[in-house]
Formats: structure tokens, sequence, C-alpha cells
């Protein structure tokens, strides 16, 4: 089955496959003590620099929660777009473990500014109120808007003179990296960014997600959250391994690129038809537009994708890392019986 539905229907790069596999041979000690994840720690330094502190974890949701716990207590507030995967796709995860408020706020791209934030940063210091203390953003954000690194020091700024914490949700930072033509240091650790879910699962990883802390007071207390959240694997190495392939002669880029170059052939495909229309500016490897709802059932017939808004017909469609022109061709076709028979 090939589908448009989600980079997660897709399958793992060979390299990583390999990597998995390597480490299989022997017995190594568990719970991280062993040479593979040594290795990733290493190799995640030499990408984000030697203040970064990875703590490997088994999924997002897991890496979320780890994260906000470890620069909350239960009386702060976390403050997310309203279309943030920790308020809506999370089951109440992140807002359970560590007892938080989370304080959703619209917006028409996905993306948080200082301006919108602002109304929401007072009380500190009045006990009867839950004290704002840190902004979670996706990048890429769940509308597949990417932020720009002036943006993200715009918000960091703001945050850290309210001595507040900024945590990015990177499930697709690789995407905003190519989009953005930066390095991930430059659009995390260098833009502000305190804390990192850094995953690759949407890029060709198998699973795992590594939570990277950028200070010395969040990593102290982080490998006690990651324990108590069921996140800690005692067979690490099979987590961490993939990181070594997955940041080695930056196959992490070479994957989103591909991803994002088959969503912009899409795009040409898809504005070629009056009847469609893009609802999104399209950045990365996330489409969303609306298309008469007769054709997108038809759509449906032939390829698995979810609708994002139903009322409207609008859908979303997502682009991978192993993607092909096949996929693309077939799909354009598709549209084309579609629209002119």
């Amino acid at each position: 089955m090939r589908s448009f539905a989600s980079d997660n229907n897709s399958g793992v790069h060979p390299l990583i496959m390999d990597a998995i596999a390597k480490v299989n041979h022997d017995h190594t000690v568990g719970y991280g003590d062993d040479p593979y994840t040594q290795q990733s720690v290493a190799k995640l330094k030499e990408v984000f620099g030697e203040k970064a502190e990875p703590f490997f974890v088994f999924n997002g949701t897991g890496a979320n929660s780890v994260a906000l716990q470890a620069i909350t207590r239960s009386f702060h507030a976390i403050l997310c777009a309203q279309t943030a995967h920790i308020y809506v796709d999370e089951c109440g995860a992140p807002a359970r473990m560590s007892g938080c408020t989370i304080i959703a706020i619209p917006t028409t791209d996905g993306k948080l500014t200082p301006e919108q934030l602002r109304p929401h940063l007072h009380n500190f210091g009045v006990c009867h109120h839950a004290q704002p203390k840190a902004v979670y953003i996706s990048q890429v954000t769940e509308l597949g808007t990417v932020y720009t690194i002036d943006e993200i020091k715009a918000l960091a700024t703001l945050l850290h003179h309210r001595d507040m914490y900024l945590h990015m949700d990177g499930a697709r930072l690789a995407n905003a990296c190519a989009y953005l033509n930066c390095s991930m240091k430059e659009v995390t650790i260098d833009a502000g960014v305190d804390l990192l879910s850094f995953g690759g699962t949407k890029n060709g990883m198998m699973m795992g997600e590594a939570v990277i802390s950028f200070h010395p007071e969040i990593s102290k207390n982080l490998p006690y959250f990651r324990k108590q959240s069921a996140q800690l694997a005692s067979k690490m190495r099979y987590l961490s391994a993939q990181f070594i392939p997955y940041l080695e002669n930056d196959l992490w880029l070479a994957n989103a690129r591909s991803a994002n170059r088959k969503a912009s052939r899409l795009v040409d495909i898809l504005t070629s038809y009056p009847e469609i229309r893009l609802t999104q500016k399209p950045e990365a490897n996330q489409l969303f537009f609306t298309m008469p709802a007769e054709a997108a059932k038809k759509l449906s017939e032939k390829y698995f994708f979810y609708y994002w808004n139903e009322a409207v017909s609008e859908v979303r469609l997502v682009t991978s890392w192993d993607t092909t022109d096949h996929d693309i061709n077939g799909l354009a076709e598709t549209l084309e019986i579609i629209f002119h028979h």
C-alpha cells in the first residue's frame, strides 16, 4: 500500500535498519551504558554542540511529556498553539504527567508570535493563578508551516526575560532545516531553544526520539522524569544506534530534502486545478488544501489520506523520505481522471 496519509506510514531507511541489526550480534550493558549509546551521544553533541545532553526515549508523546515535566512544576502553565500536538493528539498525556494547565492559543498558520503570547504572560507571583513557565512550539508545525530562525529568536527573547523556557517539538525538524537551508543547531540552541524533542521516525528511523537539553539545570532531573514516565529503555542500543547513521553524512537532510521536493511536485500538480485551493503555505512535506467533496471521495478510493476539516472538504497530504516519482505520477494520473473524465 502506498499512501500520502502520513510520514509515519513510511518504511525504515536501509542504513538505519542495518545499524539496528549490527547492534544485535552480542551482549552489552543495558540502560544506555553501552558503546553504541555513547557513540550516539557524541554524534548528537557534534550536531547540536557540547552543551547538548541527549536522553533517548521510545516515542514522540513520551519525549514531549518527559521534556515538559523537566521544565515545569504542577502549578505552572504551558502555552501552545491551538493546533499543537500536545494539545490535540497526545490524549492529554503532557498535561496529565506534568500536572500543568495547558493554554491553547488560536493561530491561523500553527505558529505562535510574541504578540500572541504577551496577553497570557501575566499574574506572575500570584498564587491564585497557574504560573506561565513554558512555551511549546512544533517545527514543522501541525499545519505544515515553518518557523524562521528570527521568529524563534523573538519567542526565546520574550520568554527568557520572564524566566520561562522554550520547548521545541522537532518531530519534523529535518524537513524544516531542509526548507530553511540551515543546520539543526542554528534553528535550535543558537536561536534560544532550551529543550528539544528530536525525532526521526517520520524521516527514515524505526522508532525512538531524543530529548535534548541545552541547560544543566534541565538535564539534572531528566533521568528521573524519563524513568518515572516509563520511557527508559533497558536495551537502549536499539533506539540510540539509529541516530548514528541518521546523522552521519547528513542522511537526515537527504531524506528530508527528498520528501520536501516530492511535496513541491505535488503542489505544482494540485495548483494546476482551479477546483483545488491551498489553505496553508506549502513549506515542507505537509500539504493542506480544499477540493470538491465528490472529488475527495473519489481520491480516497485510490489513496489513503486524512481529512483535516471534512466540513469544508479540507484534506492533508504528506510526502515521505521514500515517496517515489511513481507515487507522484500515480496521484497525478488519478486527479486527471477525477477532474477531466
